[in-house]
């Protein structure tokens, strides 16, 4: 972290009004499209309701940075009800922090994000699974797709470090489960909408957005600042909290979504030199690009191309070394990042 953002970080309010009201509006469409508009407009309901589970993605990421307050487990609190159902939030904490350690990204074992695969992990798989994998490499299979891949990795992960006793893992799932147990009951007869038809609905659908964002946030570049995309602008920039600026973000982590912008457009020269111009002027330019062409190979071009024994590795963001998953073990979970 640098020191500008070190000193942002320390004359931060104790409470960012603009998240914090975004959270609450979060929830409230989500409360008002399920109870107001599905009985009478189902279709509004779910375009509605999809936008709620992809916004609080966004937020989940959001306060696992840190904001809108100072404190982390008021943080959490904030965002407590998993309206998305998929991923524990510290899950998707200790996961995404380690992905924020620069000199690691697109790892396909020390980046929990990466949609790169070890080579020789690429050539153990049937022919069929090759093929998935490379239309999820496409913008277009990434949207429809996406969700899908993501999640039967992410739970076979899971699972395994349940059953491995790694530590933190399975209180993180307790807290889970128990906001399930609220959420579930608010959809099944609050909303009176099948539970089967919110998971294919919002609930694939909300992540399916999201991937828009994160198809290509992360690329392959011997410079760790070449790895990390500019999307200047943006319809969905709210949607995302304006991480489509991801290179901002990734360099100045401490920094709330609602500056941003600012922080880009004051050195955007400098921003784009950064990273050698890996930078697109929107999404629709990426989806003309690579809407039905795969953006990456799925071996990952450099790293990991003979069988080797992943180091030890304690990545450091925030200044702090992370705890979490054992920095040794393989990560295929790919949660709706940020």
């Amino acid at each position: 972290m640098s020191m500008n953002d070190k000193r942002r970080r320390g004359s931060r309010p104790a409470l960012e009004w603009p998240t914090f009201a975004l959270i609450l509006a979060c929830y409230g469409l989500w409360a008002a499209a399920g109870y107001l508009l599905w009985p009478q407009w189902p279709l509004a309901a779910m375009a509605l309701l999809t936008i709620a589970v992809a916004l609080h993605s966004s937020l989940m990421h959001e306060c696992l940075h840190g904001h809108p307050t100072r404190h982390a487990r008021l943080n959490e609190a904030l965002v407590f009800l998993p309206i998305g159902l998929v991923y524990p939030y510290r899950r998707f904490k200790a996961l995404h922090l380690r992905h924020h350690a620069d000199e690691r990204l697109t790892d396909p074992f020390e980046d929990p994000e990466s949609y790169y695969k070890a080579l020789w992990h690429y050539r153990e798989l049937p022919r069929w699974a090759r093929l998935v994998l490379e239309i999820n490499n496409t913008m277009l299979g990434r949207f429809v797709l996406g969700p899908l891949i993501m999640n039967i990795g992410f739970f076979a992960s899971e699972a395994k470090l349940v059953r491995d006793g790694a530590k933190g893992v399975r209180t993180a799932w307790i807290l889970h489960f128990a906001g399930l147990a609220l959420v579930l009951p608010v959809i099944a007869y609050g909303f009176s909408m099948p539970l089967w038809l919110y998971i294919l609905v919002p609930g694939w659908l909300g992540q399916s957005l999201i991937s828009v964002r994160t198809f290509a946030e992360h690329q392959w570049s011997e410079r760790p600042d070449g790895r990390t995309i500019i999307v200047e602008r943006s319809p969905l920039a709210l949607l995302f909290l304006n991480n489509n600026l991801h290179l901002v973000h990734h360099k100045m982590p401490g920094v709330p979504w609602y500056r941003l912008p600012a922080e880009f457009r004051a050195r955007r020269a400098e921003w784009l030199a950064m990273n050698g111009g890996y930078a697109y002027a929107n999404y629709l330019a990426l989806f003309k690009d690579f809407a039905f062409r795969a953006k990456e190979p799925v071996p990952h071009p450099v790293l990991r191309r003979e069988p080797d024994k992943p180091r030890a590795f304690r990545p450091r963001a925030h200044g702090r070394a992370l705890g979490g998953v054992g920095s040794s073990v393989p990560v295929p979970a790919k949660p709706a990042k940020d």
